[in-house]
């Protein structure tokens, strides 16, 4: 890990703690590695990229229509997807040490690229390093390392009694994705909606892996979410629907702040036996040191549906009444990680830059650029003192705007203080309620990015702040 990077990881983990964004979950009992728990701020700004993307996915179309399917689900599911054959990882642990790593990566320090490659190829690159006296654990320098081996994403479970016997076929398995509840769920939705293809199905969702090594602060972990989309069509409209699906998915990105050359394309060589096509969505992580996946836009084939109708004996054939054909729908995905995307939105936000202070000197401001529309509270209301005067109208100015925006009422501090907390956790406008505002019944409002101050009537405040946070 470079310098450079380690030192920015730091700061935005130091950021997201200190001013509630992300928490180490169970952190008064040692914590739980790779699992975290999300703040006030946190939850903000995770539930505004959400409401984003949903409104994209959903809200704005037509063709689309939402789902929240259950965590747990049959366990014949994940027998029918292949999960419970073939959703693992290959593990190589340290005989010294304990540590324990996931072999793709080991490989990909090295310019191998073995994502889905076969076992036996693992290792024979792993064994070709250490005969090159290259292979030793990143941990303790050990060159004492287990050969490559099969390990399990899955999640295990039970419903009912603990005692039972956990039979293969009883075991239930927490989501490791959330598109298995939308398949399940398909012909219920043509049935109940009477939607016609092509369409989608959108959902957002917890799932659940069991990382061999989850690091990279909220980018890889145990528990996550996922806003995924499964559009369902006639595999002849598949070129044109995944060519349209890649021109939005990246339009989005940059309606929402994300910089054109800090994203790029990633085809997929090496493909799922199902898949025709896959390309990922990168993001440039200064935080991590390079590029890494956002979001997965797939073509699937009708693998999934042919294998749950298989599986379970039900009919998932579409009929279409214009041309009298009958067929197992193609599937198109977008697949995105909520977390990841937080984690994107607060590495690209992240700022140090000078700033002038009271006294006519300068100092480092951090500041989270974020766009206004995603930042956790819109405008933070300041009276310039704590005499009654002054926070009298002050917290009248916050209880009308806060039926309108997500609002914050602040008067501990000196104002300077106040204005860096709020810029650290992205708020866009801060209103400055002084003595002068008792005469001319106005405040001033202080802009985030610039800094810049204009004085403006309490009456125009919130036709001032709709305009602004368009």
């Amino acid at each position: 890990m470079s310098e450079k990077k380690e030192n920015k990881q730091e700061k935005i983990i130091s950021l997201a703690k200190r001013r509630g964004f992300v928490f180490p979950s169970s952190e008064i009992y040692g914590g739980l590695s790779a699992i975290y728990d999300y703040g006030h701020y946190g939850v903000l700004l995770k539930n505004n990229i959400r409401d984003a993307w949903w409104k994209a996915m959903v809200q704005e179309r037509l063709d689309i229509v939402g789902l929240d399917s259950a965590i747990f689900m049959h366990p014949t599911t994940w027998v029918a997807s292949g999960h419970v054959g073939g959703f693992n990882d290959p593990q190589v642990d340290c005989k010294k040490c304990k540590s324990r790593f996931r072999a793709d990566h080991i490989l990909e320090d090295f310019g191998i690229s073995a994502d889905k490659a076969p076992l036996e190829e693992i290792n024979d690159h792993l064994e070709k390093l250490k005969k090159e006296g290259k292979l030793k654990c990143s941990v303790c320098g050990s060159d004492d390392l287990t050969k490559a081996k099969v390990f399990s994403l899955m999640v295990k479970s039970n419903i009912g009694s603990p005692t039972d016997e956990l039979k293969e076929e009883n075991v239930v398995y927490l989501r490791p994705e959330t598109c298995g509840g939308i398949y399940l769920e398909y012909k219920n939705t043509v049935d109940s909606l009477r939607i016609k293809l092509p369409f989608g199905i959108a959902q957002i969702g917890k799932a659940f892996r069991n990382e061999i090594v989850a690091r990279q602060f909220i980018f890889r972990t145990r528990e996550f979410e996922q806003m995924e989309m499964q559009y369902f069509l006639h595999p002849s409209m598949m070129k044109e629907k995944y060519e349209m699906w890649k021109d939005i998915r990246w339009r989005w990105y940059l309606e929402y702040g994300i910089k054109q050359n800090e994203i790029r394309w990633y085809k997929h060589e090496k493909l799922a036996h199902y898949a025709s096509e896959a390309y990922d969505i990168e993001f440039n992580f200064k935080s991590l040191g390079g590029f890494k996946e956002v979001e997965g836009i797939h073509a699937r084939g009708n693998w999934d549906l042919s294998q749950h109708s298989k599986f379970s004996g039900v009919d998932l054939s579409y009929f279409d009444e214009k041309s009298g054909e009958r067929f197992i729908p193609h599937i198109m995905e977008t697949s995105v990680g909520l977390n990841r995307l937080v984690l994107m939105f607060l590495d690209q936000a992240y700022t140090e830059e000078k700033a002038p202070t009271a006294n006519g000197k300068e100092e480092i401001r951090t500041v989270l650029k974020l766009d206004k529309r995603l930042s956790p509270v819109k405008v933070a209301i300041l009276p310039l003192s704590k005499k009654e005067e002054l926070t009298r109208p002050a917290k009248k100015i916050y209880q009308d705007l806060r039926e309108f925006f997500m609002a914050e009422y602040d008067e501990t501090q000196s104002i300077g203080k106040r204005y860096r907390r709020q810029d650290e956790i992205g708020t866009p406008y801060c209103v400055t309620v002084d003595f002068e505002t008792l005469n001319d019944e106005a405040v001033t409002i202080r802009d985030r990015d610039t800094m810049e101050q204009e004085r403006i009537k309490i009456q125009e405040l919130k036709k001032y702040l709709e305009e602004k946070l368009k």
